[in-house]
């Protein structure tokens, strides 16, 4: 294996601070012949998994460049949104991979908030080892809400949009 530069070792060291003030318990990277694999021992309460790192990374992104689809609302807000999200459909992701809302980058979306989808209908893209899986709306209705960002790592069952049903 090849010694790190002085690049490579500032990166890691951010890297390492980053995880650490978001209380990330575990990360793993995987790049040719680099592979850094990180785990920091904390209390159970405050530890968080690869799924709340995403939500950083793609906040962070949003903050960086305006992104196409919206980030997920805040929790401030989530008290009144939860009474005008009451009674929605959602669609969950069946597999862990990386979102992507086209079908190509540059593409337009699958659907946006506002359309019309049919139960089979495909609603987006989930990468997952290299393969490209069309997930399917399984249920009819009117897309609401996309409730993650283009790009993002996500997980199984983990909501991707909010239809109301009819």
């Amino acid at each position: 294996m090849n010694p790190l530069n002085p690049e490579d070792i500032q990166d890691l060291k951010q890297l390492i601070e980053f995880l650490k003030e978001n209380q990330v318990a575990e990360f793993e990277l995987d790049r040719g012949d680099l592979k850094v694999r990180l785990k920091f021992n904390q209390p159970e309460a405050s530890a968080r998994g690869l799924s709340d790192l995403a939500s950083l990374i793609a906040s962070a992104r949003t903050a960086a460049a305006p992104a196409q689809n919206p980030a997920p609302t805040a929790p401030a807000g989530f008290a009144a949104s939860a009474d005008a999200e009451a009674g929605l459909h959602e669609v969950k992701s069946p597999i862990v991979g990386t979102f992507y809302g086209s079908p190509s980058p540059g593409a337009p979306a699958f659907v946006s908030p506002g359309d019309r989808v049919e139960k089979g209908q495909a609603i987006c893209i989930v990468e997952a080892m290299k393969l490209m899986n069309e997930i399917e709306a399984d249920a009819s209705g009117e897309v609401v809400k996309c409730l993650v960002a283009n790009g993002q790592p996500i997980e199984y069952g983990q909501p991707l949009f909010s239809i109301r049903l009819g």
